[in-house]
């Protein structure tokens, strides 16, 4: 079994269309799943294709320095209390964490990217309400020697693979293969590159935990029957 968690990306209150990790250029999303692209609608969209039991957000403006989507996010919150997000919100230090932890009942998404360093990780050790996304453009994106310090890394570990984010060139199967080999103790999730259902097969007999996944839920290339199937 393969878990598949989908992605909201939010710039400016609204959920944008992720592409190639382009950030200034995603447009608004536009799915067969709702009408518009409020965040609560596309959840609810989304529910009504599977229960979905986690949802993955990445406040845009937070990761980038020029903003946040703190109220969108409170809002998804309260209107979907039996969801559980993993939220990127830009976090760089243990501070910035544990302050995030105390205002949500999410879970917090440390993205390599914007990581002052491993020593947060060390001082988070044993926290169990975060993940570690390690992210890739050509190459890794964080602190030198984190890639190397798999024994800092939490119990669930992202790789995130930006370039090919919305682009339907499948998933990095090589990078989630060292990365499964540097940590055997992690829960691996690959992000970037799911076409459909095929790809969330193949994953799951290479023993990743589950995908990060948004186009194919939207324009219908993974359908309930799928989820469904590979949920059972």
């Amino acid at each position: 079994m393969v878990q598949v968690i989908p992605v909201l990306d939010l710039r400016g209150g609204g959920v944008v269309h992720a592409r190639k990790g382009e950030r200034g250029r995603y447009p608004p999303l536009a799915s067969a799943l709702c009408a518009g692209n409020a965040p609560e609608a596309v959840v609810r969209g989304l529910l009504g294709l599977f229960a979905f039991r986690v949802i993955y957000v990445a406040d845009l403006d937070a990761i980038e320095g020029t903003g946040d989507n703190g109220a969108a996010l409170a809002r998804l919150e309260a209107a979907f209390p039996d969801i559980g997000f993993w939220v990127d919100a830009g976090l760089s230090d243990a501070a910035s964490v544990r302050g995030f932890l105390a205002r949500h009942r999410g879970d917090a998404v440390i993205g390599s990217e914007s990581l002052d360093g491993v020593e947060p990780l060390g001082e988070l050790a044993g926290e169990r309400r975060i993940v570690l996304s390690l992210d890739f453009r050509d190459r890794f994106v964080g602190p030198p020697g984190l890639l190397g310090r798999a024994d800092l890394w939490p119990d669930r570990v992202i790789a995130m693979t930006l370039a090919r984010v919305g682009s339907g060139e499948g998933p990095d199967r090589a990078r989630l293969a060292e990365l499964r080999r540097a940590a055997p103790h992690a829960r691996l999730f690959a992000a970037g590159g799911v076409r459909g259902a095929g790809d969330l097969r193949t994953l799951a007999a290479d023993g990743v935990a589950g995908a990060l996944v948004a186009t194919a839920l939207h324009d219908g290339r993974i359908s309930r029957a799928d989820l469904e199937a590979l949920a059972g």
